[in-house]
């Protein structure tokens, strides 16, 4: 492995230790409660999408996935974004919900978590697309 490619992945391990940490933290403060909708998860897989959706769209309107661009989004994106949402605790939350009788609210979370954090990320990504417009149309007057 060439020392560029070993760089890049230290830039993702320590953004994903970051992301990691943040939500472990708010899980430890805010734990799932047995039986019950995982807010805590549910709310940080949406924050995550909407804020993966803002970045990945900025950098896709600055410029080429290059440079500090592509460091920018591997190190936030990938790293600190990939390390504070989580689809191994959301699979094991609907196991949990399932196994104890609580089908219902496991089946709904796993569907609306999905349907809502691709409403997340594309919010984030029509937001900055209409902040670039807005923006472009004030510098053509």
């Amino acid at each position: 492995m060439n020392r560029r490619l070993v760089g890049l992945a230290l830039l993702v391990a320590a953004g994903a230790a970051v992301g990691t940490a943040i939500r472990a933290t708010l899980e430890e403060v805010f734990p799932a409660q047995p039986g019950q909708w995982p807010q805590t998860t549910f709310l940080i897989n949406l924050t995550g999408s909407l804020l993966l959706g803002i970045l990945l769209e900025s950098l896709a309107l600055s410029g080429d996935d290059i440079g500090w661009r592509q460091r920018l989004r591997l190190t936030a994106g990938t790293g600190v974004l990939g390390g504070f949402t989580t689809y191994s605790s959301f699979v094991v939350e609907i196991d949990q919900l399932a196994r104890s009788g609580h089908l219902l609210i496991g089946a709904s979370y796993a569907l609306i978590s999905i349907v809502l954090g691709v409403v997340a990320a594309g919010a984030g990504v029509y937001l900055v697309g209409a902040v670039h417009r807005r923006s472009a149309g004030r510098g053509s007057h």
